[in-house]
């Protein structure tokens, strides 16, 4: 089997929390680690290595569904590349709609600002006036 380490010592090993590796193993992005006589978990490298590659997803923005997919992909010992590239195209879209989302939010709050607000209105005429 290898060295073992419990859960803060692969924690520690890949820049998680404990509480991050405990909850990618409940969603079954680990497979399950052997115990201690005591109980204790008992991760191998190759544990850490998956948990790197799960912290290194989840900063380029793919959620542990995304990740599961992936991990999913790669069961049957092929590169999941062509998944990959695909849950990351989806990101990349979606980060293009929540940009064109705020620009215009950005333009709507810039217009509101520069409203009169001395006009008539039942609380302020900077947010009654401002465009829909």
């Amino acid at each position: 089997m290898g060295a073992v380490m419990t859960v803060g010592q692969a924690a520690r090993a890949s820049d998680l929390t404990p509480k991050a590796v405990r909850l990618y193993e409940r969603r079954g992005l680990l497979p399950r680690p052997a115990r201690s006589p005591a109980g204790y978990r008992l991760f191998t490298a190759d544990d850490v290595a998956r948990l790197t590659f799960i912290r290194q997803a989840r900063t380029l923005g793919l959620g542990l569904e995304d990740i599961a997919q992936v991990v999913t992909a790669a069961g049957d010992g092929s590169r999941p590349c062509p998944t990959v590239r695909a849950l990351l195209d989806r990101r990349i879209a979606g980060i293009g709609r929540t940009i064109a989302e705020l620009t215009a939010l950005r333009a709507s709050l810039t217009a509101a600002r520069t409203l009169d607000d001395r006009g008539p209105a039942r609380v302020c005429p900077l947010i009654e006036a401002a465009r829909r």
